[in-house]
């Protein structure tokens, strides 16, 4: 039997430099608002071993990420450093290595209907320059491709969203551990998602 839509969960870390700037409850009421469900959350410090299992639970991650940087370092009119994949991927995972680990995070899980999508959409693009305002990234960062590929750094954009409800399922397995994730109902489930709400209010 399939699932109901309402039990789709996503991963959401806040980076290191979103606690440092203070914006974890701001982040955390971007995605509460719309009716999603925190079932997970804690603080963490992670080890690099940690966030490269993160990385490559996709054994093409390394390439993929690199022939993305490129792309995007040449859509914009520019020469990248590296021009192969496979070495730019093992540079941009070396950073995110270096971000991911210079501080706690706070990894949550969400649940609801469309929670990647919804997350994603909340959250913005990965360059935040380029990320519409009314998203997080649009509103709180100012960083871009070009900035961190010429500083040699990660690009800072305070959040990693899931990609895909599979890809959310493998990273929750991954940051969290049996009994940290929470069942419950809460109230707002019956006006979001019962068929009939007459009588609810």
């Amino acid at each position: 039997m399939n699932k109901h839509h309402k039990e789709e969960r996503t991963l959401v870390v806040i980076k290191p430099d979103g606690v440092q700037r203070a914006l974890v409850g701001e982040i955390m009421k971007r995605y509460e608002r719309t009716g999603l469900k925190l079932i997970g959350i804690k603080m963490m410090k992670v080890t690099e071993s940690f966030i490269e299992r993160h990385y490559t639970f996709d054994p093409d991650w390394i390439r993929k990420a690199g022939e993305k940087s490129i792309n995007n370092i040449k859509e914009k009119g520019l020469v990248p450093d590296i021009d192969d994949p496979d070495k730019a991927g093992k540079v941009i995972l070396q950073t995110l290595k270096s971000y991911l680990t210079s501080g706690p995070l706070i990894a949550m899980v969400w649940q609801g209907a469309h929670a990647v999508e919804i997350v994603r959409k909340i959250t913005g693009g990965t360059e935040p320059v380029s990320s519409p305002i009314g998203s997080i990234r649009g509103d709180y960062v100012v960083d871009s491709y070009e900035m961190s590929g010429s500083d040699g750094r990660s690009i800072r954009n305070l959040v990693h969203a899931s990609s895909s409800p599979q890809e959310a399922e493998q990273e929750i397995e991954h940051w969290f551990r049996d009994g940290e994730i929470v069942d419950y109902t809460h109230h707002q489930e019956k006006i979001l998602y019962d068929k009939d709400i007459q009588g609810i209010f």
